[in-house]
């Protein structure tokens, strides 16, 4: 304005320097786009290789080739397209206007993002060996956090709802000089997916079984997650101070499921156990190195990081946090990591103790600040060169699983016709629900154990699950939804609260997850229709008919079989085909009417809005009963 004006001043004129810089650029420009026009010189065209993906807008392929998007829009135009610079084309469409432009084209598969960033080749001179990663497996209350907690001298059993590790923990203890990583996975059947994923992770599987209980359910599933990963087994068997314990017929039963004890000739090692006591833990840590040092574990700690994510969840003071653990490389802050479909950069690392570190070598388990989004337990991470790549792998990844979910989608719901076909057919009643848990790997759980409850009739459908405390979007989400909502070892908010009121919307919190499970399963019975049981009564023959003045026909007949019923349902059943089913109209004995008539005597019947009836035919009488039926 002051320029406009010819008012300059110090500001106007430092401020203005881009805006000038710009104004002769553009002038240049003019003239030589005017000097070219002149002599009717062409503009020099620069042929360029250009990278194709599987699909792309016109937008991205103009600047892939370095055109503009408008020469493309007319160059669709001309045959006989009406495309917008947004419009996505696929690959063949993308190759045929690029080499119509004049450039070579190479395609390149979207995968081809992901090549590179796992299983990268180490050489044998770089490794060195690491510490091995033990899991703790067992059925539950057969003491493996007890057992953990012994041996890192810490109390942290007491704290936990009804004796389970809600989610996966890892740690890392010390003996003799020598690491030992462990894994805490869950104990209850429900947690079967992260227990199978914490044995993928993991070198040496600790068979946790109490020596007054046995082998049970979850020990059976147990050995059967280690052995499909290909783990080495060590039996600890807890709990021998206790009077009857019994460590021999632990012994004896592993034998059935193929864990054979060094004691009994076999190559497994086991240790006797106490937790509560610390017995014999000296014993088991030997047992660990013993044979982390037969399978010789090495890694590479002098290369980019590589591993798993344990767990993850939203924080409220620290935002996104997932415990991983470093398999290869060494992860440090500042590095940029994407894991599964999330990426970050490292802000901080924390150790099982809570203090912050410099650096996190192979097989330590590190809380990892910084990322952008809470990843799903199980994911592998991996450490990139730049936030670029980053970006383009995870965009990949979400897009993948967008579209992964939207196809889902439309398989389930196909057209509208199928749908209420398929409603009419099946009678598919479903109960919705809003879950938020404390850690994801608990949601999966929860989800896979709500999962198992459904039938062809009645099925939990979970509309949102997710980790992080209960929000007012939760609440509007539900609402519209006609969902319930469930906090697992969270809570709502104030305004969620306030906002779940004014809606009538419940909120049930729920620290373990048998109840969860069994109230969830006690409302979907509440869905089920009753069912409709058939008890058989008697039968009576038609002798005769009667056909009294206004009152119609009347079956005079003779109960051959049990007793006829006044208020029961009826049959009229010829040449045994049932002709007619309904009510009666009357039961009568002689002149009387009769409740109900005894077998082997005589009585007279007339149907409800039915005449019809034959010398021969046989009356059905049953009973209906609606029973509530259960999961």
């Amino acid at each position: 304005e002051d320029r406009r004006r010819g008012k300059l001043t110090m500001n106007s004129a430092l401020s203005d320097e881009d805006a000038r810089a710009r104004s002769l650029s553009s002038m240049r420009r003019r003239q030589e786009k005017f000097k070219r026009a002149m002599h009717n010189e062409p503009r020099e065209k620069v042929m360029r290789e250009v990278s194709l993906p599987e699909t792309s807008t016109i937008q991205e392929l103009a600047q892939r080739m370095s055109e503009r998007a408008v020469d493309l829009v007319k160059f669709f135009m001309k045959q006989g397209q009406i495309l917008k610079p947004g419009d996505v084309i696929d690959a063949d469409t993308a190759e045929l206007v690029a080499t119509e432009f004049g450039h070579t084209v190479r395609r390149v598969a979207e995968s081809d993002i992901e090549e590179g960033l796992f299983n990268i080749a180490d050489n044998a001179e770089d490794l060195v060996s690491r510490p091995p990663v033990v899991t703790i497996m067992g059925h539950v209350d057969h003491g493996k956090t007890s057992l953990l907690d012994a041996i890192r001298n810490a109390n942290v059993v007491s704290g936990e709802a009804g004796g389970i590790t809600q989610h996966i923990g890892a740690y890392q203890v010390e003996k003799n000089g020598h690491k030992i990583t462990f894994i805490d996975t869950p104990g209850h059947a429900a947690f079967t997916a992260m227990r199978a994923r914490g044995a993928q992770a993991t070198d040496i599987a600790i068979l946790v079984v109490a020596a007054d209980d046995s082998v049970m359910p979850q020990t059976i599933e147990s050995i059967s997650h280690a052995k499909a990963a290909g783990v080495p087994i060590i039996v600890a068997i807890n709990k021998i101070d206790k009077h009857d314990a019994d460590p021999q017929k632990v012994r004896s039963e592993l034998l059935r499921h193929e864990v054979f004890v060094e004691s009994m000739g076999g190559e497994v090692l086991d240790v006797e156990v106490s937790a509560t006591k610390g017995t014999n833990l000296d014993n088991l840590l030997e047992a660990i190195l013993l044979q982390a040092e037969i399978l010789d574990l090495k890694a590479n700690p002098d290369r980019t990081a590589e591993g798993v994510v344990i767990e993850a969840q939203l924080d409220k003071g620290r935002g996104p946090v997932a415990t991983v653990l470093v398999q290869t490389g060494t992860l440090m802050p500042g590095d940029i990591l994407v894991a599964g479909n999330e990426w970050g950069r490292v802000r901080a690392l924390v150790n099982d103790r809570g203090v912050q570190i410099k650096e996190a070598p192979p097989a330590m388990p590190v809380e990892v600040l910084g990322l952008q989004g809470t990843p799903q337990a199980g994911d592998r991470f991996a450490v990139v060169n730049n936030e670029a790549r980053a970006r383009e792998i995870t965009e990949y990844r979400q897009r993948l699983a967008r579209e992964k979910a939207v196809a889902k989608h439309a398989g389930q719901r196909g057209s509208l016709e199928q749908m209420m076909s398929q409603l009419q057919t099946s009678g598919l009643k479903e109960f919705p629900l809003v879950i938020k848990g404390d850690v994801q790997g608990s949601i999966e759980a929860i989800n896979a154990a709500l999962d198992k409850l459904g039938t062809d009739e009645v099925r939990a459908r979970i509309v949102h699950a997710g980790a992080g405390a209960i929000t007012e979007s939760d609440v509007s989400l539900a609402e519209t939804s006609g969902a319930a909502i469930i906090g697992f070892n969270v809570r709502a908010n104030v305004q969620a609260r306030a906002a779940a009121a004014a809606a009538g919307i419940e909120i049930r919190y729920y620290s373990i997850i048998y109840n969860l499970v069994d109230d969830v399963k006690a409302a979907l019975s509440g869905l089920l229709s009753p069912e409709r049981r058939e008890t058989f009564i008697g039968n009576a023959q038609i002798l005769e008919i009667f056909d009294i003045t206004k009152v119609g026909k009347i079956a005079g007949c003779r109960v051959t079989e049990g007793k006829v019923e006044r208020g029961a349902g009826v049959r009229l059943i010829r040449d045994n085909v049932v002709i007619h089913e309904g009510t009666l109209k009357t039961l009568k004995r002689f002149k009387d009417e009769v409740s109900e008539v005894p077998g082997g005597q005589e009585c007279g019947m007339a149907f409800q809005n039915y005449e019809d009836m034959r010398v021969g035919d046989v009356i059905e009488c049953f009973r209906v009963e609606m029973v509530t039926r259960t999961l």
